[in-house]
């Protein structure tokens, strides 16, 4: 058995190349890496798009660093600190950020913040709650427009809104059926506030993704 592993500078995307075993048993996991840049004392939302063994703060972030805060919202907010003493999360260095998940990152000082794991692969599933915000973003490491790339069912009356330093918001159409003022689109490690029209009847983005 051969596992391939792969290594990428700036961004994983759908066509990374594999190797296979010359036996007739092999496994195609494949594994990589992406950077996101953190200006100091700017609020970036981040994206945990890699597997690993710990998708904590303190698997993901075990450095900080020092004085750097992390936000979560599941129909609240949750705030973490990496201690500057203790060099600790606090109160919770068990936190989550896993694929598919999101949330805000703030450094006092600039630094880039390094995903290394497993690209997930298969029948992928998030769930976008349905009349309520919620923090997401893809699965995989892709990049592109939010439906027409990566498979994100938009029905009539959803809301998307990303924030880059400041808020951008976008509605799915319930007439003409197309993203308003225009589609999306997404980097590698970005995520995103979504809110599912309380009239939605699709509450799975599902992703049948493999690297080929």
């Amino acid at each position: 058995m051969r596992t391939k592993a792969l290594l990428c500078a700036a961004a994983l995307v759908a066509g990374i190349a594999t190797s296979m075993a010359q036996s007739n048993v092999y496994s195609l996991n494949v594994v990589g890496y992406y950077n996101l840049p953190v200006p100091a004392g700017a609020y970036v939302v981040i994206a945990n798009q890699l597997n690993t063994t710990n998708n904590s703060l303190a698997g993901l972030f075990p450095s900080g660093p020092p004085g750097a805060i992390f936000q979560k919202y599941s129909g609240g907010w949750s705030s973490y600190t990496f201690d500057d003493v203790d060099l600790v999360w606090y109160p919770d260095a068990n936190a989550t950020l896993n694929p598919g998940e999101g949330g805000f990152f703030r450094s006092p000082v600039a630094t880039t913040i390094t995903f290394v794991g497993e690209v997930m692969q298969g029948s992928l599933t998030n769930t976008l709650p349905i009349g309520v915000y919620a923090i997401r973003s893809s699965i995989v490491p892709q990049a592109g427009r939010i439906t027409t790339d990566l498979g994100l069912p938009g029905e009539g009356g959803d809301i998307m809104q990303v924030y880059k330093g400041g808020w951008s918001s976008y509605t799915f159409d319930d007439v003409d059926l197309v993203w308003y003022p225009t589609e999306p689109s997404l980097a590698v490690g970005d995520a995103f506030f979504y809110r599912k029209s309380p009239t939605a009847t699709q509450s799975n983005w599902v992703r049948n993704f493999t690297v080929q």
